[in-house]
């Protein structure tokens, strides 16, 4: 009989989860409950913040924008990168090129993918200079930065995808092309079901996600032209660092918390994602 690890084991994992995780999100709960400039010392204002946030249209608004961004995301991402996911999986010719290609933007840093688009929709110098200047239109630059998050985040979401596609058992295809299934009769009835862990997985990274996108609306426009992409996160950022109001903008930490937190456990509950057994059925 094999003997169980000890508990001991788990000791550093927890105690880095403390530290890093647990620590910082009980002590901003509590400057949630006051008025803190950063430098002196928090004066509790009981639920002032709270009241305050919920009378705080500008607020209401970002988090409008940030919701919008949030389902933009999901819905352009999960198509685009389960289908390169899918393709990617196969041995086409040429496919490990085209892949290498398409991974790059997962070398990048997120600051430096943000000023590469910046320097590409510049409106005197960029692609689109003398026709369009997406990052200054109020109409147009949330949606730009949709498109920028895409570009960043879908190579991510494909190598889930490309994993998994990868794991799902030769056999079923080739009983399904003996039973003379086409190819989009065993994309969907073969891949799409074998793949739905992975789409619930990547759906919750995703949506969780776009709830913390920060430095890439930070650089990219500055949450501007005016408060076209002022999200949530940048709200907090500057009521937090340029209004030195870090107790209400402890607020709004702990709102997209509960948010995030929400989020994933309406995902998993409505899935049923904790009652799916093996993915491998009928093998």
């Amino acid at each position: 009989m094999t003997q169980r690890p000890s508990a001991l084991y788990a000791l550093p994992a927890l105690a880095f989860f403390t530290l890093f995780a647990v620590l910082p999100m009980v002590l901003v709960f509590g400057l949630s409950f006051t008025a803190w400039d950063g430098l002196g010392t928090p004066r509790v204002t009981g639920t002032d913040n709270w009241a305050r946030l919920y009378a705080d249209g500008q607020a209401h608004a970002a988090l409008g924008r940030t919701l919008l961004i949030m389902v933009l995301s999901w819905l352009v991402q999960t198509p685009l990168a389960l289908l390169i996911g899918v393709w990617a999986a196969g041995r086409q010719r040429g496919r490990a090129v085209l892949s290498a290609l398409f991974f790059l933007p997962l070398l990048l840093s997120t600051a430096a993918i943000a000023l590469l688009w910046q320097a590409l929709l510049d409106p005197n110098f960029g692609l689109t200079a003398g026709t369009l200047a997406p990052l200054g239109d109020p109409e147009l630059a949330l949606y730009t930065v949709v498109l920028v998050i895409t570009w960043q985040y879908v190579p991510f979401h494909t190598l889930l995808y490309q994993g998994a596609a990868r794991a799902v058992p030769p056999t079923l295809y080739e009983a399904a092309v003996l039973d003379g299934a086409g190819r989009l009769a065993r994309f969907r009835h073969i891949t799409l079901p074998q793949l739905r862990h992975t789409v619930i997985s990547s759906s919750v990274l995703m949506l969780v996600g776009s709830l913390t996108t920060f430095d890439t609306v930070l650089i990219l426009t500055g949450g501007g032209p005016g408060t076209a992409t002022r999200i949530l996160p940048l709200h907090m950022y500057i009521t937090g660092f340029t209004g030195f109001e870090l107790g209400y903008a402890s607020t709004i930490g702990v709102l997209l918390m509960v948010l995030g937190a929400a989020l994933s456990l309406i995902v998993l509950r409505a899935t049923g994602f904790r009652a799916m057994s093996s993915q491998q059925e009928g093998v």
